[in-house]
């Protein structure tokens, strides 16, 4: 939760947990990497999750070939904020995501989460391809975590002038069906700001 960084400064480890299949979500995950980063004394940790194999007994290495280390639940346990992206699959949260989760109940047993703020961010591929679902069925599980769960206030005026992605439930990009439209800069500046709210509730809980 604290990582110690000098005398009398306690850095807060924030996890920004996301699983991405072409890149995009990898991308917003850096952007709200960004933003927690402007807080002093806060710090965002990257981690992700391996694919969910469709043959039995089959075996991932221990580390990825590339991106962030794969999470493990002392990731989870340990930090003092979340923040949670996923694709979107038929209007839900991908897999591997999802089997990560489902083995948290021992964290959930124990109450580790409890009081924690969390975010959630997703990406499409079409404007209407589920996004606000998505963020709703991640933050089901948090929710059962006992979680304080944040999204984005309409004080951020671009939510009121996107034509792209972001949603008041969290930060969103719309990839575009062949998956290569660019992040615009509404859809970053709300990652950013995502991140950045998201490290301030975490150091308010602290204080």
């Amino acid at each position: 939760m604290c990582v110690p960084c000098t005398e009398d400064i306690c850095v807060l480890d924030i996890l920004v947990l996301y699983y991405s299949r072409h890149g995009h979500v990898a991308q917003m995950a850096q952007k709200i990497a960004r933003g927690i980063e402007e807080v002093p004394n806060c710090q965002a940790r990257l981690r992700t999750v391996p694919e969910v194999s469709q043959l039995c007994e089959a075996t991932v290495p221990d580390i990825p070939d590339a991106g962030p280390p794969y999470v493990s639940l002392d990731d989870l346990e340990n930090c003092a904020g979340l923040a949670l992206g996923s694709p979107t699959r038929f209007g839900n949260m991908a897999a591997p995501l999802k089997y990560f989760l489902d083995q948290t109940s021992g964290l959930w047993l124990s109450g580790a989460l409890v009081d924690k703020p969390a975010a959630v961010f997703t990406s499409t591929g079409s404007l209407h391809g589920g996004q606000e679902s998505t963020l709703l069925s991640m933050m089901l599980p948090l929710l059962h975590h006992g979680m304080l769960l944040l999204g984005l206030p309409y004080t951020e005026g671009d939510l009121l002038t996107t034509r792209t992605g972001g949603t008041p439930y969290g930060a969103s990009h719309v990839a575009g069906t062949d998956n290569k439209n660019p992040m615009s800069e509404e859809e970053q500046r709300l990652c950013r700001a995502l991140g950045k709210r998201l490290a301030q509730v975490a150091s308010q809980v602290q204080s």
